[in-house]
């Protein structure tokens, strides 16, 4: 089922030191969600961004 939108199967997901997990963007390539992690990652200190791909059919 597609509502005609984007399809951005890439996250990055923020995880702080008490384990919680904030979805902080949606990328349409691996390429570009890593470059936004790395980039957020080198302005937010002790912060720790992950990429992690949408399970199909979520």
């Amino acid at each position: 089922m597609s509502d005609g939108g984007a399809v951005l199967p890439w996250l990055v997901i923020r995880e702080d030191g008490n384990g919680n997990r904030y979805r902080v963007g949606s990328y349409a390539t691996r390429a570009e969600a890593e470059k936004a992690a790395a980039r957020l990652h080198r302005s937010g200190g002790e912060q720790l961004y992950v990429v992690e791909r949408v399970a199909r059919g979520s």
